[in-house]
């Protein structure tokens, strides 16, 4: 792997535009895009106060950067630099912004969750869309980019609302069967829609575009339930991951459980693999070391080497006991995501998070698990080839691929790697600096 210099950035707002051609990084109040391939500073833009959120359109022709102390949103494009958007939300507040998917219109939410703006960017046309809900995912897009469907929440009971993206009309307004709707999640294909209860109760509705209720799923009663929901590219599964750390896969078809995917605290299966990571300090002797060297090789003498180790089965998986008497506890999956190919999927459970499962989709098995010596902060696909990276808030990223199991370490990274990103050239790119094959 090649390495780059360290660049400066902030709040970990780093990211690639969507056609893999320019590198966006926040340094408090200031947007600098670079040139990926030779990474020289393209252009560099001053916001009126330190940016907390920034997006690409879908174009890759402008950067969205949003202050939500202020109520500010101000875009700005690559073709014309001198030109610039600002949008100010007023006294009403601002708590999230994100564009819409032709990369012309902008949906600002405010405080409380009293209604979403519509912005054009074209037409400078103002909409109002009321009673979002604050739910964990209360919005999404279908991927074609046609259709956008909304959580709301009127007179205590839960609906879907769906609009074209077009022209920002209501095609469809439904209620959904759940107490408290945690969140709504199209298929990769645009035919269905996924919409899941709260922790509370386990239940995910499957609605068809018309907003017809497909089917209805709901594994257990009595406890917590679902935690994470994934779609496979192909929209063929449907994974669900819940609080008894347990992921059930769906079907298309029938939309019934193909299978149950268990994370035991004991590995024992024959045809998965073990990788742990095995750390070590590299040994120097200072006896005949100069001043000099004491200095340059001051940086490297207490940073740990890493590699992995393939374990002798069974092996016994670090588990933290979690504390049921309080919110939100650690434990179950709370973090899945299927391969590029659809052929893999990666789990990870929050009693053990310094673990991460790798399960063949072809037969439905465990294949390989990654025991690190770090809780697991993210991981993510290769979107070109089945290989996935993960970081553990070191100055490490770690590689698994079907052949095997990588520790690279960063050079001149003092800080930690917490989170990686990836684009069309298999790069990786963290909130800390740039990471080319």
């Amino acid at each position: 792997m090649n390495f780059s210099e360290v660049f400066k950035q902030s709040n970990q707002l780093c990211k690639v535009s969507p056609d893999g051609k320019y590198l966006a990084t926040c340094v408090q109040y200031r947007l600098v895009v670079r040139d990926v391939k030779t990474l020289q500073i393209l252009q560099l833009y001053t916001c009126l106060d330190q940016v907390v959120h920034m997006e690409w359109s879908s174009d890759s022709l402008f950067v969205l950067c949003a202050m939500y102390k202020r109520g500010l949103v101000q875009v700005w494009s690559l073709e014309q630099p001198d030109w610039y958007c600002k949008i100010d939300e007023g006294s009403i507040g601002l708590v999230s912004s994100r564009w819409s998917p032709d990369g012309r219109h902008i949906l600002n939410t405010t405080e409380f969750h009293l209604r979403i703006t519509v912005w054009s960017l074209c037409t400078k046309a103002v909409s109002y869309i009321k009673y979002p809900k604050a739910c964990q995912k209360g919005m999404d897009f279908s991927r074609d980019g046609c259709y956008m469907a909304l959580a709301e929440r009127r007179d205590c009971r839960d609906y879907v609302s769906v609009f074209v993206c077009e022209d920002w009309h209501l095609l469809r307004h439904f209620e959904t069967e759940t107490q408290d709707m945690a969140g709504v999640e199209w298929s990769p294909n645009s035919c269905v829609l996924a919409v899941w209860d709260s922790c509370l109760e386990y239940k995910v509705l499957l609605y068809s575009l018309d907003g017809r209720l497909l089917s209805t799923y709901s594994a257990y009663e009595w406890s917590l339930g679902i935690k994470s929901l994934a779609w496979s590219p192909s929209s063929q599964f449907l994974a669900i991951g819940s609080y008894d750390e347990k992921v059930r896969i769906l079907n298309h078809i029938t939309w019934k459980k193909l299978t149950e995917l268990d994370h035991p605290a004991t590995i024992s299966n024959t045809k998965a693999v073990m990788y742990k990571e095995v750390e070590r300090r590299p040994g120097v002797g200072s006896d005949n070391l100069s001043i000099q060297q004491h200095i340059t090789m001051g940086s490297t003498l207490f940073n740990t080497q890493s590699k992995y180790v393939i374990c002798p089965l069974p092996v016994q998986l670090p588990v933290i006991k979690p504390d049921l008497d309080r919110a939100n506890p650690k434990i179950g999956v709370s973090s899945m995501a299927f391969s590029s190919d659809n052929r893999y999927l990666a789990t990870k459970n929050d009693s053990m998070a310094s673990v991460v499962w790798v399960w063949d989709i072809q037969r439905l098995g465990l294949l390989a698990v990654l025991e690190q010596t770090s809780a697991v902060r993210c991981f993510q696909w290769d979107p070109r080839r089945p290989r996935l990276a993960l970081c553990t808030g070191n100055a490490k990223l770690y590689l698994w691929s079907p052949a095997g199991c990588v520790s690279v370490t960063v050079p001149h990274l003092s800080n930690a790697l917490f989170t990686i990103q990836n684009f069309y050239e298999c790069s990786f790119i963290s909130g800390i600096g740039y990471y080319g094959r």
